[in-house]
């Protein structure tokens, strides 16, 4: 089967799962008890001078206005009949704007950072790991062992609440707790290397954080791929005929290895968002990590479901172009898919 074939089928295989994971995001916020309406009436009711029969009454006309009081398979189907026909994803209830306005700085910031701890992690992760494999159970070897088990045992939070206390606490940094400096929120227009330093000063817990996790899980993957392949006959073969060690690692080695190693790069990617959007969370940096959390306690319905949905067309999106590029470096991959047409 030709590439493009194969390439078609991976699109049209996409969007009924779009479709079921629209459904799922949407849904899993209104098995929650309550809605907005009902965090508005406690609000009220919490400030005194209103009764609760006054506040339901107030809170049901409220729930009018937004629609929530039509049946939840209805507030799906405007929702995606208007993101699918309009790209709009609603209004948030709570900034009395649309979603996407809400996102529209935050997911762009999301996934440079998100980007930048990727491009980190696959870098010094296959390198790492391919050093760790040539030379297994020496000093280097051992630190890169303790390095992954530190990556993967510590939770990226309590690493977040270690920086806050000695960034915020401890040497009160002016740039905790935003993006970037006032003198360059209004800037317009390309990054000056002045409002990139900027940026890399507010942000830097969070790249150091999500490259360091990351790097962990891909080293871990890579070592254990290449020697497995170092292992193989055709490795052995190599040897016997008299190549370089250098040449066998990269040349027939590197490659084989990297196969189950592109397969999980999806995955990987929407791994190191959610790293991404706990130590924004604990560290009050302004990317859609706080936004998501403030939404779901405030039942802001389209503001969660959009960014499930967002995130989950990231994941999916990711697994597309690591299927495309498995396919590209394996012909095997694509002829095995078309074995049944």
């Amino acid at each position: 089967m030709s590439f493009f074939i194969y390439f078609f089928k991976r699109i049209l295989a996409t969007i009924p799962l779009l479709f079921a994971i629209s459904i799922v995001a949407f849904t899993l916020i209104q098995l929650m008890p309550g809605d907005y309406a009902t965090q508005w009436k406690s609000q009220i009711m919490a400030l005194g001078g209103v009764s609760e029969k006054d506040a339901e009454v107030q809170a049901q006309a409220l729930r009018v206005k937004l629609g929530l009081d039509k049946p939840v398979f209805i507030q799906y189907l405007k929702w995606v009949k208007n993101i699918t026909l309009y790209w709009d994803f609603g209004e948030s209830f709570v900034q009395q704007r649309s979603v996407n306005e809400a996102l529209g700085d935050r997911i762009p910031r999301t996934l440079l950072l998100a980007f930048i701890c990727y491009f980190n992690a696959v870098t010094i992760g296959i390198f790492a790991g391919v050093y760790a494999a040539t030379h297994q159970y020496e000093i280097g070897d051992q630190l890169a062992t303790v390095f992954t088990f530190l990556a993967f045992s510590i939770p990226k939070f309590i690493v977040a609440l270690i920086i806050m206390y000695f960034w915020a606490i401890k040497f009160h940094s002016p740039y905790y707790g935003s993006i970037f400096s006032h003198n360059f929120v209004l800037q317009e227009g390309w990054w000056s290397l002045a409002k990139t330093w900027d940026f890399f000063l507010h942000t830097w817990p969070i790249i150091v954080v999500g490259s360091f996790v990351g790097a962990g899980y891909q080293m871990r993957m890579m070592r254990g791929n290449l020697l497995d392949v170092l292992n193989m006959q055709f490795i052995e073969t190599a040897r016997a005929k008299g190549l370089k060690e250098s040449k066998i690692v990269w040349k027939h080695g590197v490659p084989n290895a990297l196969h189950p190693i592109i397969m999980n790069q999806g995955r990987s990617l929407t791994y190191l968002i959610e790293g991404e959007m706990e130590v924004a969370i604990v560290l009050a940096i302004p990317t859609i990590g706080p936004l998501i959390l403030s939404s779901v306690l405030n039942m802001d319905i389209y503001v969660a479901s959009s960014i499930f949905l967002i995130l989950s067309l990231v994941l999916v999106i990711g697994n597309f172009l690591a299927d495309i590029a498995l396919a590209l470096l394996d012909p095997r991959i694509r002829d095995m898919s078309g074995g049944d047409a």
